[in-house]
């Protein structure tokens, strides 16, 4: 039996334009971030022979002045390449993955970004993940609506009630039977993306795929619950495109929306003008007065004295661009902080929410998530804070170029943060809705 269902249901248009149109997705969304992780990887490798010819060029015509040329000079730092990110990309669309800071003022450096086609950033990329939440569900919906309301609107029902044994056990026979076949689609997908994208069998990879299985697996049992409430196809159809437009679509946008307003970022706009108020301001402040308070915070380099009142001096320029960064740090750090909590609050509320919930940690896992490029900039906080301290005595102390060996100076890569899979917290969240359905289709099944 089990196998003449799979012959029929092969036959069927839904089954055979339903699986080719999700695998021409599934292998455009791979290729897309083939592409994306490509491009990532080329200008990783420009950045890599650029940043040599960079200090080359400006040693070469700034090199009797050590102040002049750091004023110019750039240091690359670059987030390390995952292949993960090709099937989950995340935030990286829109947050760069190489930065180049100067060591002057830190904060108009930080959150500079690439040049993209808005357009491409308003229509998003067709990613892996985007497919497993968004698409599956639909083909899910479509195999399922009429499991059981076309055996009794063609008249086959009372002919199948007769002949087996458990009508329970044959509606999930022919549900298994779409599991089947979605999940070996689904594997294909993965093969291919791990082939082509590089991906390491370890085990973000793996919790990738479990939790993209039992994203499957929830939409099946909310499907089977629909089913046995034994109402008809439009009806079954209409209830699950509903609950798939407020699983998918409505609530997180209404969640969104819903921190973006517990949580606003005033700071983003405060933290640029007190940085450029506390940089510019320094010209017109007393030059003693304004180095004091960079020796409170640098007590070793007061050694360097004080320049005289009239006059240009690199010491007192360098000053007033690190306290242009002191003087906003109190609006950065609460930016940054209330960035995180607006991360750590959606990671809550989506333990609720599949969809959400799912892609969360598809973006975690693939290091594309909000979260890992505020660590990104953190990395370039700590990266900027030591390339001054190493160039500061060098500058006060007048030393020349020739004394400094800039062939060490090669773009920093941030490898970012090795956690193990929590497999608990990803897991659990699935695992309560695929239960909350099942035990819904358990009470309703006598019925039939």
């Amino acid at each position: 039996m089990y196998q003449l269902m799979i012959r029929q249901f092969l036959r069927t248009k839904t089954c055979q334009l339903g699986l080719i149109l999700i695998l021409a997705l599934g292998l455009t969304g791979i290729v897309i971030g083939k592409q994306f992780l490509n491009d990532k990887e080329k200008r990783v490798a420009q950045t890599v022979e650029k940043q040599e010819e960079h200090i080359a060029r400006n040693i070469k015509f700034h090199g009797d002045d050590l102040g002049l040329l750091l004023y110019y000079l750039k240091f690359s730092i670059v987030k390390a390449h995952n292949p993960l990110t090709g099937l989950s990309i995340g935030q990286d669309d829109l947050n760069p993955s190489i930065q180049q800071v100067k060591i002057l003022t830190l904060e108009g450096q930080k959150y500079d970004m690439d040049l993209v086609n808005p357009t491409r950033l308003l229509y998003g990329n067709l990613d892996l993940s985007f497919i497993l939440v968004y698409i599956f569900p639909l083909l899910i919906i479509a195999f399922t609506y009429n499991l059981l309301s076309e055996e009794e609107e063609t008249g086959t029902w009372k002919m199948v009630r007769v002949t087996v044994k458990s009508q329970v056990k044959f509606l999930l026979m022919k549900l298994s039977l779409r599991l089947f076949l979605l999940v070996v689609l689904m594997s294909i997908l993965y093969l291919i993306a791990a082939w082509v994208l590089g991906i390491a069998w370890e085990e973000a990879f793996f919790a990738f795929f479990i939790v993209g299985l039992l994203y499957q697996l929830f939409w099946f049992s909310l499907s089977f619950w629909i089913t046995l409430l034994k109402r008809n196809s439009s009806f079954n159809a209409v209830v699950l495109l509903s609950f798939w437009l407020i699983l998918v679509m409505l609530l997180p946008a209404v969640i969104n929306n819903a921190i973006t307003n517990k949580y606003p970022v005033p700071e983003a706009l405060t933290t640029v003008i007190k940085q450029r108020d506390g940089y510019h301001q320094k010209w017109d402040t007393n030059k003693k007065e304004t180095i004091e308070k960079f020796y409170k915070n640098y007590p070793q380099f007061a050694k360097y004295g004080y320049p005289p009142e009239e006059g240009f001096n690199w010491l007192w320029y360098y000053t007033m661009q690190h306290l242009g960064d002191e003087e906003s740090r109190k609006e950065s750090n609460s930016m940054r902080d209330k960035v995180l909590q607006r991360q750590k609050m959606s990671k809550q509320l989506a333990k609720f929410f599949p969809s959400m919930h799912s892609l969360l940690v598809f973006n975690d896992l693939a290091g594309s998530s909000l979260s890992n490029h505020i660590h990104f900039l953190q990395y370039i906080s700590n990266f900027h804070e030591n390339i001054r301290l190493f160039f500061y005595p060098k500058i006060f102390s007048q030393a020349t170029t020739v004394e400094i060996d800039w062939e060490q100076f090669n773009p920093a890569f941030y490898e970012g943060r090795n956690q193990p899979v929590e497999w608990l917290k990803i897991l659990v969240p699935l695992l309560a809705g695929i239960l909350i359905f099942l035990v819904l289709s358990f009470l309703t099944y006598q019925t039939l």
